[in-house]
C-alpha cells in the first residue's frame, strides 16, 4: 500500500529538493535552466560519455529513495544526435537490487538476473528523418517525452521478481529532464477531469495528468501531436 506522503503522487525533483544538493549529487556538465517553452526548470546533462556526467538521487548509494508507486514517470527530452543512458535501481520483495536501464546506445535487450537493458528509440516529430524502431543517435527534432514504467510488471515478467521499491534514479547524459514522478496512477496526458469522469477511466486506475507533471499544449494543439508517450 502506498504510503500518505507518497499519494496519489510524489513529485520526485520537488520533494528531495534536487536544486538544493543535498540530498541528490551532480557530476559533470549539470545545469538548471528556465525553459519557457516548458514553463519552468529543467535540468540538461551533457557530456562526452555517460560516466562523465549525472544527475543522482539520493546522494549517497548507501541511501534509498524508498518510493513504493507503481508508475515511473520521467519526463524528459534527448539532446539530439546524442546518445543517452537512464539507469533505475529498484528493490525486489527478496530485498535484491536490480538495475533497470534506458539507453539509445543498446541495440538489443539483454538481461540478468541483476540488470535489464532496454534499447530505446527516440521519436521524432518528423517521421522521415529517424529511422523507426532502429535505436540510435537521437533525431534533431527528438521531441519531449513521457515515459511510464510499470515497474512491478517489468521485474514481473523479465525476472519472475516482486517489486519493492525504487531504490535509486542515475540520470546521465544527453538529456533535458523536466521531472521525475512516482504513483499508484496511471496518468493519461491529454485526458481532461471532465472526459475522466464521463468515462469512467478513474475506475480502471487512469487519471489526467497533474499540472505540475503536465507538458503545456498551447490553445488548439493536442498533447499527442506536440510530445511522445512511451509505456513499458
Amino acid at each position: 500500500v502506498l504510503a500518505a506522503w507518497q499519494r496519489p503522487y510524489l513529485n520526485i525533483f520537488k520533494h528531495f529538493r534536487v536544486e538544493e544538493w543535498k540530498r541528490s549529487a551532480k557530476e559533470g556538465d549539470v545545469a538548471a535552466l528556465t525553459d519557457t517553452r516548458m514553463k519552468g526548470t529543467i535540468y540538461r546533462i551533457r557530456g562526452s560519455n555517460p560516466a562523465s556526467s549525472y544527475l543522482q538521487l539520493p546522494r549517497a548509494g548507501t541511501q534509498s529513495l524508498g518510493l513504493t508507486g507503481r508508475y515511473l514517470y520521467l519526463l524528459f527530452r534527448p539532446l539530439p544526435r546524442k546518445h543517452f543512458l537512464v539507469h533505475l535501481d529498484v528493490t525486489t520483495e527478496e530485498n535484491q537490487v536490480v538495475r533497470i536501464s534506458f539507453s539509445n546506445l543498446f541495440k538489443e535487450f539483454k538481461s540478468s538476473a541483476t540488470w535489464l537493458q532496454f534499447p530505446f528509440v527516440c521519436g521524432a516529430a518528423s517521421e522521415g528523418t529517424a529511422r523507426r524502431g532502429v535505436p540510435g543517435a537521437a533525431p534533431g527534432d527528438a521531441r519531449w517525452t513521457c515515459l511510464v514504467l510499470d515497474l512491478p510488471s517489468i521485474l514481473a515478467l523479465y525476472l519472475a521478481r516482486s517489486y519493492s521499491h525504487l531504490r535509486g534514479v542515475k540520470l546521465c547524459c544527453n538529456l533535458l529532464v523536466k521531472n521525475l514522478c512516482t504513483s499508484d496512477l496511471l496518468f493519461e496526458p491529454g485526458v481532461t477531469l471532465a472526459r475522466a469522469r464521463l468515462g469512467d477511466l478513474s475506475c480502471r486506475g487512469v487519471a489526467p495528468m497533474p499540472r505540475e507533471l503536465a507538458f503545456p499544449v498551447p490553445k488548439g494543439q493536442k498533447w499527442h501531436d506536440l510530445y511522445d508517450y512511451i509505456r513499458y
